[in-house]
């Protein structure tokens, strides 16, 4: 029954990366504290194990995400290159600074962060469009910030990336296919980070290697990678603005429960 729970969300969570490039972290996260809660993982590790576990899933994902994106020339190979060495630097922070946290302030900051996103998303919070082009110099710390957010919250990056990818003057097009390269960098390099903060974490299941537990992942990438490539296709006809609002609903019960109703 885990096991086809872990089958379902890497489906739904392969579909939303290539529908708004977001990496389906958002989800994954979540589930899996949901999940191994009922596993009976120790409560001192189970977030961070899902934070792991979810950036780890998200490697394949983002492959798959960026190739049908790249088929259909909406990534910014120019941008990716000088973002990506920022980003994977700040994704190993990111993980250091997430092994530093208690299990129930990451809960809850995690909560907070799910509000915001969906906040961001139901009243188009988006900043505007900049006048003029964007320097490169600026995209340095841009590019650690995004990816030292994204690897305590075991997410894609998309949520931070797409905005600040339309800040800077990309369409919407190319800054969700750049968003999911930029992806990549972030969830490699994230994983490695938890893998080996977790190394000689105590309570850890037997088939966790550091934060990744790997049932999980193997779950969740079978069915995320071809519904990926799906989402992918499919964002270029479905509803965007419907889509969103729904997500947006989504994301505000899984940060409630988050704040209020911690695992």
């Amino acid at each position: 029954m885990i096991f086809l729970i872990y089958l379902g969300l890497g489906a739904f969570a392969g579909l939303l990366a290539g529908l708004f490039g977001i990496g389906g972290g958002l989800i994954i996260v979540p589930v899996l504290v949901i999940a191994f809660t009922w596993l009976g993982f120790s409560s001192e590790i189970l977030v961070h194990l899902a934070v792991g576990t979810s950036l780890a899933t998200i490697i394949p994902t983002s492959i798959s995400s960026t190739w049908s994106h790249h088929q259909k020339a909406s990534v910014d190979w120019s941008i990716f290159s000088f973002l990506a060495p920022a980003i994977l630097c700040g994704a190993l922070v990111g993980a250091w600074t997430a092994s530093l946290l208690s299990a129930g302030l990451l809960q809850a900051l995690l909560g907070v962060f799910v509000l915001l996103v969906a906040a961001k998303m139901a009243f188009k919070l988006d900043p505007p469009v900049r006048e003029r082009p964007v320097s490169r110099w600026v995209l340095l710390p841009a590019g650690g910030v995004i990816g030292w957010a994204s690897a305590i919250f075991g997410i894609g990056g998309g949520t931070l990336s797409v905005p600040f990818l339309s800040w800077c003057r990309l369409n919407m097009r190319l800054a969700v296919g750049t968003s999911a390269a930029l992806g990549l960098p972030i969830a490699l390099f994230g994983a490695l980070g938890n893998l080996w903060t977790g190394w000689q974490q105590a309570d850890l299941p037997s088939a966790a290697t550091g934060f990744i537990y790997w049932p999980a992942f193997l779950g969740i990438v079978l069915m995320s990678v071809p519904f990926a490539r799906l989402g992918a296709r499919l964002a270029h006809y479905l509803p965007e603005a419907r889509l969103k609002q729904l997500f947006a609903l989504l994301l505000f019960c899984v940060g409630i429960k988050f704040l209020f109703f911690p695992a």
